[in-house]
């Protein structure tokens, strides 16, 4: 099993179009996008505590 290729994200995105309706989509993306950038602030919090904690011990 390797890459996708564009024959498959084609195929993902017709299943997708008929499970959800063309006006769901961008609902979707919307929460999926944010999301994303939550669990990214997430990970930059952590790394930021790290470096904090690590500034204390010194």
């Amino acid at each position: 099993m390797g890459r996708m290729g564009p024959t498959e994200w084609i195929i993902i995105l017709i299943v997708v179009l008929l499970l959800f309706g063309g006006k769901k989509i961008p609902e979707l993306m919307k929460g999926l996008g944010a999301g994303v950038k939550e669990f990214k602030d997430a990970a930059k919090g952590e790394e930021k505590a790290k470096e904090e904690s690590k500034e204390e011990i010194k």
